[in-house]
């Protein structure tokens, strides 16, 4: 990592009390004015006050002391690099409560950051634009002068003149609209006071939205705002909304704060959505569901975002980090409850064990790497911040807290959570705080097992050997730090405290033994097993480690993947570790690919979307090799005897994970070129374009991604023809990540050069170039290509936000060959991006284990690809 910039919190010598705030948006001009009255309280004498300001030019500023007389600044001194002003006065201001009033004016940029336009053409085909907000981590002082951090909360109240035709929305309810006394066309909107609350909180939206209404059983109003004329898209969120907030009132044992919530779709969003106290804000994808259009993946996920941002408004909002420090912590939580919450609303999503094929394996991959963090990080400079909305934070985070749960007892737990909410509400808390409720509410060692899962990076691997004693099983367990790139041998390997539990063949989903592993190794005895019955560990796949069996053990395994006797969850478990130390050289990729066709009795969705997945990695590595092909057809053979199962069409009784399923493996089988799924795809495709039948929302992912994978210039036209038709938001992002399959580089330059017309929001031309570049090598070098040519308007575009991060994490993370390491990483050098450094060092990394792995496995996988087909002599 280069120099940290030395970076300094705001003094506290002043801090604010009560924000008010108003603010006049220009809607044609992209200007906006404010003036801030603030309440704030001196605590020791000075005649300056720093505060955080970005891109806002103060008109004038002045602070009046309570009784006193108002004394004007006389100086406004911008430390632009710091995004932060100190206003200076003619004398000092004395201990004591007074106000601060400051007129300022500042632009609604489009960068999708502070106070910001978004585009959205009218019913009538008008271009037009709203102004709202997205302030975390660190832009609420783009919008007004303010003390940015997460620590220094106060209340607001805001009012916004904005034209009379146009729907003002703001955390809390409208308490007053009136006429604006110079302008007929405008009126003057007030909310309600605010709870004592965080900057990065605040939220204003002013636009044009239809809106469904409801009440939740506790008598929350919960409003859903649509795009004019689509509020019917907003009746399944509104659905999952008011399900959620009496669940997590219950869970919590704390009712939720504000008199109204509202959920709101915006146009152009950088991220899924933001949990904005009383006012959680969109992307249309996130919350827009039409009963006709929309797949069965879309709804779940717009339950799984409902349900994160809806546990912030607890987990964040009432108690809120004190630094971004602690910002997992947040996020983590989120990432973990809102799984608990759509296996409340919706149990036929089996969602758990998606879970861990979303959001645990993908943590487990990050975190093998040398170039992760840990779960804390020390963050100080706001472009910082922006790094650690990662993987990490989220999905591990995630995962140690499923850990955590599972190791406190979900009772023990909800009691230390009421704790901790209780304590710290309107107020700031560190992830101590939360282990020391837990640890009182539990009386179990919580504070010394979770930091050596928060405070060091990576995790262990279990390296597990058996023997039989009599009627009892003794089984040894050592513990050291898994490496991406193989296990670490060094000295000073780290440890975990590591909750291990074990089960049986006698009864798969039920643990028979827990014990802390808090050592390097240790050996322990499960008395009553025989001989013939096997051993699992990690039951349910909760532990965030790997596991490598000795031989003898994985093959009693085995049987329990064929005859489905261990849970689809640790099905899943095992061939992912398994597929991991394979590339970790480990093991030969070989042997993971005889596991692979174990699979063919599996009936589970989640088992084979992993099972896809890791494919889909190995499909990646191969076709840096001559025979591709010859995964395709191993893809094939594995995908055929499910997919003529599955058919083409539903049938009565089926459910929202057979949808799932059938989409992901007739995607799987038209991308691996199998000649009747090509057919049945053209013919249905033919058909749907025809306006004769129209294809099912949920066949229609994988009809297109086949057709154009094996389609031409004149298959491309018609795809972006429907693009341009398309009226749903999902529906123009399902074809835009699936262009990039196409083969002809002619056309992949096209699609390229399409990624960044005004035909696709700027929030998703990263997934059209990132599917350019996961669809094929050609496609990777192109993509590549492009980026480099074009970084100057991407990195524009992006501001050097998350979005950028994952720009380059698509675009590059394929390569196999040790010099494509070396011209990333020069290429980075010469064009900075600070907020993606840490991702640039992965993205390398990640070129390196590729190229060690095809040079060591490439040869054993042709043979045994080869030689499977061949005929037996």
């Amino acid at each position: 990592m280069p120099e940290r910039r030395p970076f300094v919190r705001l003094p506290s010598d002043v801090y604010p009390v009560n924000y008010g705030l108003c603010l006049k948006p220009d809607l044609i001009d992209f200007t906006f004015e404010g003036k801030l009255e603030a309440v704030v309280e001196v605590t020791q004498a000075t005649n300056q006050i720093v505060m955080n300001c970005a891109d806002i030019d103060i008109i004038t500023a002045s602070f009046a002391p309570e009784g006193g007389e108002e004394i004007n600044a006389t100086g406004f001194n911008y430390q632009n690099e710091d995004e932060k002003v100190t206003l200076s006065f003619p004398s000092a201001l004395q201990k004591g409560s007074g106000t601060l009033k400051i007129d300022f004016v500042g632009e609604l940029n489009d960068k999708m950051k502070g106070f910001y336009r978004s585009k959205y053409t009218t019913v009538a085909g008008e271009v037009r634009y709203a102004a709202v907000t997205q302030f975390e981590a660190t832009d609420a002082r783009r919008a007004f002068p303010c003390w940015d951090e997460p620590a220094i909360k106060a209340t607001f109240d805001i009012a916004l003149i904005v034209p009379k035709d146009r729907v003002a929305l703001s955390n809390m309810n409208v308490i007053d609209r009136k006429p604006y006394p110079e302008d007929e066309n405008l009126v003057e909107v007030k909310f309600a006071t605010t709870p004592i609350m965080s900057t990065y909180l605040v939220a204003f939206v002013i636009g044009e939205y239809d809106f469904v209404e409801s009440q939740s059983s506790d008598g929350i109003t919960v409003r859903v705002y649509t795009p004019v004329g689509k509020a019917e898209q907003g009746k399944f969120a509104l659905e999952v909304a008011t399900k959620t907030l009496p669940f997590y009132k219950d869970y919590f044992n704390v009712p939720y704060p504000l008199p109204k919530i509202d959920l709101i779709a915006i146009a152009d969003f950088a991220a899924g959505a933001m949990e904005n106290w009383g006012l959680v804000t969109y992307r249309e994808t996130a919350l827009l569901i039409d009963p006709k259009n929309s797949c069965s993946s879309s709804r779940q996920w717009v339950a799984l975002v409902v349900g994160h941002e809806l546990a912030h408004q607890w987990f964040g909002n009432l108690v809120t980090m004190e630094w971004w420090t602690h910002l997992w912590l947040n996020e983590g939580f989120a990432s973990w409850i809102e799984y608990l919450c759509v296996d409340h609303c919706f149990p036929e999503y089996d969602i758990w064990t998606q879970f861990v094929s979303a959001d645990y394996t993908r943590a487990l991959d990050l975190d093998a790497l040398d170039s992760s963090h840990p779960i804390e990080v020390n963050v100080g400079h706001p472009s910082e911040v922006d790094e650690i909305f990662d993987a990490i934070s989220y999905s591990k985070g995630a995962s140690v807290i499923r850990m955590l749960h599972n190791y406190t007892g979900d009772e023990d737990f909800r009691k230390g959570m009421n704790a901790y909410l209780l304590k710290f509400q309107h107020k700031n808390a560190s992830t101590e705080d939360l282990w020391d409720c837990l640890e009182q509410a539990s009386g179990k060692p919580i504070a010394a097992v979770m930091s050596s899962w928060t405070k060091q990076m990576g995790f262990p691997i279990i390296v597990v050997d058996q023997e039989q004693q009599g009627e009892d099983r003794v089984v040894k367990l050592t513990q050291k730090k898994f490496c991406a790139s193989g296990p670490h041998n060094g000295e000073d390997c780290p440890s975990w405290m590591v909750p291990i539990s074990i089960c049986t063949s006698e009864d798969p989903k039920c643990t028979k033994l827990k014990v802390l592993l808090d050592r390097p190794e240790t050996t322990i005895t499960v008395s009553g097993v025989t001989p013939d019955q096997w051993i699992k560990i990690n039951p349910g796949t909760v532990g965030f480690y790997r596991i490598q069996y000795s031989s003898s053990m994985l093959e009693s395994l085995l049987p329990g993947i064929r005859d489905l006797s261990l849970q689809p969850v640790d099905r899943l478990g095992l061939q992912n570790d398994l597929f991991s130390l394979s590339r970790a050289g480990m093991i030969s990729t070989v042997e993971v690919l005889k596991l692979m066709e174990a699979f063919v009795n599996e009936p589970n969705y989640t088992v084979w979307s992993d099972l896809s997945c890791n494919l889909g990695v190995l499909s990646s590595l191969l076709s840096h090799t001559d025979f591709h092909e010859e995964i395709q057809e191993f893809i094939r053979d594995l995908f055929t005897p499910i997919g003529l199962e599955l058919a083409w069409d539903s049938k009565p009784g089926e459910g929202h994970l057979d949808a799932l399923l059938r989409g992901l493996v007739l995607g799987k089988l038209g991308k691996a070129g199998h000649k009747p799924t090509l057919e049945e795809a053209r013919r249905r495709f033919k058909d749907h374009v025809e306006g004769k039948q129209s294809l099912l929302a949920d066949l229609r992912s994988p009809v297109y991604l086949t057709v154009l994978k094996h389609g031409d210039s004149a298959t491309l036209e018609t795809m972006l023809k429907l693009h341009k038709q398309a009226d749903m938001q999902e529906e123009k992002n399902r074809i835009e990540r699936v262009l990039g399959a196409i083969s002809a580089p002619d056309l992949i330059q096209k699609v390229l050069t399409f990624a960044l017309s005004e035909e696709v929001r700027p929030q998703d031309t990263v997934s059209v170039i990132g599917g350019v570049a996961g669809s094929s090598k050609h496609g990777r070098k192109a993509a590549w290509k492009f980026v480099k040519d074009n970084w100057e308007e991407l990195y524009n575009r992006y501001q050097g936000g998350f979005l950028i991060s994952r720009l380059i994490k698509l675009t590059v993370d394929g390569f196999a060959i040790d010099k494509m390491a070396a011209e990333v990483k020069s290429f980075f050098e010469s064009h900075p991006a600070p907020a993606a450094e840490r991702t640039v060092q992965q993205c390398c990394e990640n070129i390196l284990l590729n190229a060690a792995w095809l040079k060591r496995d490439a040869d054993d996988i042709q043979q045994y690809l080869l030689q499977r087909k061949a005929p037996p002599v």
